[in-house]
């Protein structure tokens, strides 16, 4: 794999993402989040050329496949 230039020498951290980031650990996320975050996963890996893909109808789609435990 090629060496990438913003891994050598030193890391610094962007101090307001940084912030950010640890105010984010305290907050709870909804079952409703999660399921936006898993439409818009699937949508998002969905064929660029594929033109009958929405997220409406991947919304559509996860209302209907259910997962065994």
């Amino acid at each position: 794999m090629a060496d990438r230039k913003q891994f050598f020498g030193d890391i610094n951290a962007d101090p307001e993402l940084q912030k950010a980031l640890e105010n984010s650990r305290t907050v709870a996320v909804t079952e409703e989040e999660l399921r936006e975050q898993r439409i818009s996963f699937a949508f998002g890996n969905a064929p660029a050329n594929a033109r009958n893909i929405t997220k409406d109808s991947v919304r559509q789609a996860s209302e209907h496949i259910r997962l065994r435990p």
